[in-house]
């Protein structure tokens, strides 16, 4: 017992209670989310026109499907829950069934943090973009990080499901509903970029050929610049992921009952690109 990683500072009867809480947490988090969008969509008619109306209204429709595909994946999950609890404590209580399970109830309630989390950080990055004040790869980031904890939810909650269970099958459909609307905001995402990118088209015709070269060197500095950021922030990203790895290793070692471990680190050779043909 005093091996055991701290993972939470909480005590094992409480576990259940907090089950229930964060179930009820990321609902009410998808709710607020769904209603936040409504209110940039009515802004965003009223403030912006065309091409960025147009671009803005596809964006965050795609963000209210995928909000909705989440909010019945939570609710799936959440009476897929209760069926594991009723099914599998026999005479003991569910706060027993909590603690002798700990180790699931742990991952239950962190997959379901993660879910929830992901669908605020998704609804901030969507605001900022129709405010013109964030970014797009934001949105697509986000929308990756929604797809990978509704994996782990997922997983989570397959550990203790019996295979011929409706609400196990379900909750499967529910996510790949999520990941396939998940994909959309990313679609949408793209092409609205591409779409606000084509207004600003380079018009190099009144140039002088100085006045060209010397943009053109000026470009390849930038170019050069970003390529050495590019290369830093690859490595950075690689000693990110191995740390996470290695906490998300600590809380979750000695899986039980056919939990599936994290996968391994990325090697750092994976993230480096090829080189790049120099321009003669």
């Amino acid at each position: 017992q005093e091996l055991r990683p701290k993972s939470l500072d909480i005590k094992q009867e409480e576990l259940g209670d907090m089950v229930e809480k964060e179930m009820a947490s990321t609902s009410e988090a998808i709710e607020d989310a769904v209603r936040r969008i409504e209110e940039m969509m009515s802004q965003a008619r009223s403030e912006s026109s065309g091409v960025k109306l147009e671009v803005n209204e596809r964006i965050l429709n795609s963000c209210t499907d995928l909000m909705k595909a989440i909010r019945l994946l939570v609710t799936t999950s959440t009476n897929l829950q209760k069926e594991i609890v009723e099914s599998g404590r026999g005479a003991a209580t569910t706060q027993e069934f909590y603690a002798k399970n700990s180790r699931w109830t742990e991952g239950l309630i962190s997959a379901s943090k993660a879910v929830g989390w992901g669908a605020t950080q998704l609804v901030e990055s969507a605001d900022r973009v129709v405010l013109h004040t964030g970014k797009y790869e934001e949105l697509i980031v986000c929308s990756h990080e929604i797809a990978a904890s509704t994996a782990q939810l997922v997983a989570a909650s397959k550990v203790k499901a019996e295979k011929s269970s409706r609400n196990l099958a379900r909750l499967q459909e529910c996510s790949r509903n999520v990941n396939e609307m998940a994909a959309n905001v990313v679609a949408s995402t793209k092409s609205g970029q591409e779409q606000i990118e084509e207004k600003d088209t380079m018009d190099f015709s009144g140039m002088s050929l100085i006045k060209l070269k010397k943009e053109e060197m000026e470009t390849q500095v930038k170019v050069l610049e970003l390529e050495k950021r590019l290369e830093g922030e690859r490595v950075r990203l690689g000693e990110l992921r191995k740390q996470h790895y290695v906490l998300a290793g600590g809380c979750e070692d000695a899986p039980e009952d056919g939990e599936a471990r994290p996968a391994p680190a990325p090697r750092r050779g994976i993230l480096k690109k090829p080189p790049i043909a120099q321009k003669p």
